[in-house]
């Protein structure tokens, strides 16, 4: 009999292809989402397939489910700046109270839960490159601290469930991700920053750029959830690419690949916005045998044939 899954936020950017991921390796999926930031475009090629089932709910609420449950991977949240700073209470509700719902409907069919936390725990880092014992330095009522501290609760009731309950859980500390069905509107740099380049407008720059991301192609942090999901590594564990760029030598590098004719436009720095970003994977290395495989400049170029038909459409 196939094993079950229910992935929370399916219909989102990295839900949805955890979606493709587990019902190619043969589970049954369960996709929920309430659809306030995914997509139902995002599934609707897997819809009408065996073995996927689309559920639009509220994971706050009490989630019942018939049936035997294998594996939760919990997605559900707000994750790009433009979303959790228009619905701040609701991204910390998601954090909390749906965190605490998909705990419990993991003790009740006994199913390994998979936390989807990010390293924006670990704020404006005073540690680089960020380890996962790095405990953060966080703005707790800063606009940002309604996400950063929501996933920082929802690690804490992981690890208490695993503790009190003996759920088995795990825990993938997401960094700067990018890939296929991003939204162009998203407010991050990288889907900014292409579609300002598609119209040959100004690259909207914060501060000097002087700040550093580091940005993990969609394939490969899949492939990392999917290791970690079946590991038996119960503490957090850093997935990204510890290929590190400045925002600017980044924006110029969208231009460059775009052919565009945009010019740097460089804006006022917003509060408690990340100076560095960068993870150490040798954790990911060592328990998961994982590291990412896809160069940016590959990663890019397919991310932007991707935004090319999303503004094609949409004329």
């Amino acid at each position: 009999m196939a094993k079950r899954i229910l992935i929370t936020g399916g219909a989102g950017f990295l839900g949805s292809h955890l979606c493709d991921r587990y019902h190619k390796e043969g589970w049954d999926v369960i996709c929920m989402d309430n659809l306030i930031t995914g997509s139902y475009e995002n599934i609707e090629h897997l819809v009408d397939q065996e073995r996927f089932t689309f559920i639009k709910f509220d994971v706050t609420e009490y989630i019942d489910l018939d049936g035997d449950l294998d594996l939760i991977l919990h997605f559900a949240s707000p994750a790009s700046p433009i979303d959790y700073l228009e619905m701040p209470i609701q991204t910390l509700k998601v954090g909390s109270l749906g965190t605490h719902k998909t705990l419990g409907l993991a003790r009740a069919k006994k199913a390994r839960f998979l936390l989807a936390s990010t390293s924006e725990v670990y704020g404006d880092p005073l540690e680089h490159p960020q380890k996962e014992s790095y405990w953060g330095n966080v703005n707790p009522t800063g606009y940002r601290g309604v996400y950063d501290e929501a996933k920082r609760f929802a690690e804490a009731m992981t690890m208490a469930y695993q503790r009190y309950h003996g759920i088995e859980t795990r825990i993938v500390r997401i960094f700067n991700t990018y890939g296929s069905r991003m939204r162009l509107n998203d407010g991050r740099a990288l889907p900014t920053f292409f579609r300002q380049a598609f119209y040959n407008k100004p690259i909207t720059v914060f501060g000097d750029g002087s700040q550093t991301r580091s940005f993990t192609y969609v394939d490969d942090l899949v492939e990392g959830i999917y290791r970690l999901s079946k590991s038996d590594e119960d503490e957090p564990v850093n997935i990204g690419n510890p290929e590190e760029i400045s925002i600017l030598d980044f924006a110029k590098e969208i231009i460059e690949i775009t052919g565009s004719k945009s010019e740097i436009d460089f804006k006022e720095l917003p509060a408690d916005d990340p100076k560095i970003r960068q993870p150490d994977i040798s954790k990911a290395k060592r328990v998961l045998n994982w590291e990412p495989k896809t160069s940016r400049r590959e990663g890019l170029l397919k991310t932007m044939e991707y935004f090319k038909e999303q503004v094609s459409k949409s004329g």
